[in-house]
């Protein structure tokens, strides 16, 4: 039986292209939304899940932050993608009839500066296969979509102009997601994601941090949210270098749960070798 993998998109999509990559031996399986995505390898309809989780020129993906903590999931692996999208027409349509490009609104913001230079309008879309789709079942020579290649090649479209992104050093990382946790082998480059909400007391975050510094531990990323809509509930999602198992690492999760008032550990995972090769 063949092994899917989940995403949040239309096929085509930028999260399609990076299941077919870097999971060859999987059948993408395309989901409406991120929430759907995640519910499908819950569910056991899928094996896996590949979700966006940042990108290099427009940030984070704040949606994804929310679903983690509470998908049940684990995080097993890290993917990175080179980001490349291009404006696609129906048939026929030449550029000079084009008004208006449509695309996920994170799409359009990484292409502003070259559908600015083009003279078009932007129309938000779900996402960028989803706009392509929508084209080919409705056609229309003033609208164009910004889309990955495969999207052009899926829905038969032509792509009117190539690699229309301001930055040629885009790039999206993702999140590979499954039922079960991994454990990476010692001596493995690794990377260990967990969520932590500090006590209400004063200094709480600093000295809730103050161990990773002690204990030589590099962390790379430090980013808070507010928790259910309340103001003074900020979580905050941390990624490390190293395995909860290695000590000095396990000392400064420990010394963290005497500051914090929650600590959960999304995964610990291999890390990719595109980030070492940026490091």
């Amino acid at each position: 039986m063949t092994k899917k993998i989940s995403f949040q998109g239309a096929p085509g999509a930028n999260s399609d292209e990076a299941c077919r990559a870097h999971f060859p031996d999987h059948q993408p399986y395309p989901c409406a939304t991120f929430e759907d995505a995640f519910e499908a390898v819950k569910s056991g309809q899928a094996d896996l899940g590949m979700i966006p989780v940042e990108n290099s020129i427009a940030g984070r993906v704040a949606d994804v932050h929310h679903l983690l903590p509470s998908s049940g999931l684990s995080i097993i692996g890290e993917r990175f993608k080179p980001i490349r999208f291009h404006l696609m027409a129906n048939k026929g349509v030449s550029l000079s009839e084009v008004t208006t490009a449509v695309s996920m609104p994170i799409a359009l913001a990484q292409c502003r500066g070259s559908i600015r230079a083009l003279g078009l309008k932007q129309e938000a879309a779900g996402d960028t296969a989803g706009a392509a789709k929508a084209l080919a079942e409705h056609p229309d020579p003033t609208r164009a979509a910004v889309a990955p290649r495969l999207a052009a090649e899926i829905y038969g479209l032509d792509i009117l102009k190539e690699d229309i992104e301001d930055e040629k050093h885009n790039t999206t990382r993702f999140l590979v997601m499954a039922r079960d946790p991994v454990n990476p082998p010692p001596g493995a480059g690794c990377v260990t994601s967990f969520i932590f909400r500090v006590k209400n007391i004063p200094a709480a975050l600093y000295k809730a941090l103050g161990g990773f510094a002690t204990n030589g531990i590099n962390m790379t990323k430090l980013e808070s949210y507010m928790e259910n809509g309340v103001f003074a509930a900020t979580q905050f999602y941390v990624e490390v270098d190293g395995r909860p198992d290695d000590a000095p690492l396990g000392r400064a999760l420990e010394e963290l749960k005497f500051y914090a008032d929650h600590v959960s550990i999304l995964g610990t995972y291999e890390a990719d070798e595109y980030r070492r090769a940026q490091a």
